[in-house]
């Protein structure tokens, strides 16, 4: 393999890395993220905390074929949760007649008198089943309100049926147990909540997932540029193709990582500034104590937020990732000529990256299995699926070492075979070369 002369090397990269910084997308891009991101992740957290049933929910008819009264006390415990919606109605029916009422209640749905209704019979005084049919049958908030309110009941009827005292249970359980969870490793006690090390292990998979993915074809699409443009047969005049193409692959990844870094600063100030505003006053559910109440997205994710070594892998990790799929788009813009033949070239590339994302939900779920360990393993796939699991469970020194390893071949080997077919493709023109001769190119290329 010819050498890279550090002189040369150094002025591609320069150019690759400014070119790309002083673009005003990369500025508006960069400055739009953390809102993007927020916009997708806080946003619907917020709505979702802030909605509340609507104001016409108890504006159904509830009916009653049980014979013990209990559509009586539903409505009771509806009309006093909902002072501001009007009183459900109630309609008491024999078990024979329910079908007529339930046609009934539809065509009553159907004229708008009504939004819903509640069917009460056997198998809801036996805590089985019940049926809610309505124009808001689809609205979680508007269901769950009023479920709440039947369970509440068939649970107290019960209970004063085996001659308890219902109102008394109910004042014993309405307090809500907070769960805490805490991680333990080699080391004993971790900082950090299950749910904040889950959020940031998915959040930074997906961000290198993206980022390779991004600028990866971001080198490709330069490489097919200045192939199209002819541009390359002036810059190899005075550069090797090595020094070239390690130039290339070294700029866009600090373009990359410079924006990764520009994200995470914005994004954490962000949190910190906005999360209070919008969550500090959030009201807190009913029968929920100060102490149990939800805790604040800023509070999950600074929990969460990795240790400085663990930082320092999951930046190499970036890095190695990089590096391996970067060469390989690079081979890939080599190899054709034309837009055209671009995205069946890169294919096995992309099903090699896009396949690292499709394990993130098993290993999300259960990241101490066989098959997360199998697959935070494999070169192509651990750039992005270690530092996920490495988030989630504490993993041995062994397994990190033995990952990191492969990486670092795999890069070797994607350096290799690329920068043969770099060589060799970046000046042909014409059609693309079949299998044989990319073989041709490998052993021949000097």
């Amino acid at each position: 393999m010819a050498k890279v002369d550090v002189r040369k090397l150094g002025v591609v990269f320069k150019r690759e890395y400014l070119e790309r910084v002083r673009s005003k997308w990369f500025i508006v891009v960069t400055l739009l993220g953390p809102v993007f991101m927020g916009a997708v992740t806080i946003a619907p957290t917020y709505l979702a905390m802030r909605s509340r049933p609507r104001d016409d929910l108890t504006r159904v008819l509830i009916i009653d074929a049980t014979g013990t009264g209990l559509g009586a006390r539903i409505a009771t415990v509806l009309g006093t949760s909902f002072r501001k919606a009007p009183a459900p109605r109630v309609e008491r029916v024999s078990p024979d007649r329910l079908l007529l009422a339930e046609d009934s209640a539809v065509s009553a749905v159907v004229r708008r008198d009504i939004n819903g209704y509640i069917v009460l019979d056997s198998n809801t005084v036996a805590n089985r089943s019940v049926l809610y049919a309505g124009r808001n049958a689809s609205s979680i908030s508007d269901v769950q309100a009023l479920m709440s309110s039947v369970r509440q009941q068939v649970l107290a009827q019960r209970l004063e049926h085996e001659g308890l005292d219902a109102r008394r249970v109910t004042t014993l359980t309405a307090e809500k147990l907070e769960t805490k969870t805490e991680r333990i490793g080699n080391s004993g006690r971790e900082k950090g909540s299950g749910v904040g090390n889950l959020a940031f292990g998915y959040i930074v998979a997906f961000l290198l997932y993206m980022m390779i993915a991004l600028y990866g074809q971001n080198i490709l699409r330069g490489v097919i540029e200045e192939k199209t443009t002819r541009v390359a047969e002036v810059v190899v005049s005075s550069v090797s193709t090595n020094t070239l193409l390690a130039g290339k692959v070294l700029g866009v990844g600090l373009v990359a990582i410079t924006q990764v870094l520009s994200w995470v600063g914005l994004t954490i100030g962000l949190l910190l500034y906005l999360a209070p505003i919008l969550f500090g006053n959030m009201p807190a559910e009913a029968g929920t104590t100060a102490a149990a109440a939800p805790r604040l997205p800023t509070d999950m994710i600074t929990s969460a937020l990795p240790t400085p070594g663990t930082a320092l892998i999951i930046l190499a990790y970036f890095l190695l990732g990089f590096i391996f799929y970067a060469s390989l788009f690079a081979a890939v813009g080599a190899m054709v000529s034309s837009q055209e033949d671009v995205q069946q070239a890169a294919m096995p590339v992309m099903i090699m990256l896009v396949s690292s994302v499709l394990f993130m939900s098993p290993i999300l779920t259960n990241p101490g299995s066989d098959l997360s360990r199998v697959m935070s393993l494999i070169p192509f796939s651990a750039p992005i699926l270690m530092p996920l699991r490495m988030s989630l469970v504490p993993v041995p020194w062994y397994e990190l070492a033995a990952s990191l390893v492969g990486v670092m071949l795999a890069c070797f080997a994607a350096i290799w075979l690329s920068a043969r077919i770099y060589r060799v493709g970046l000046l042909m023109y014409g059609k693309r070369p079949s299998f044989a001769e990319l073989a041709h190119w490998v052993r021949y290329a000097r």
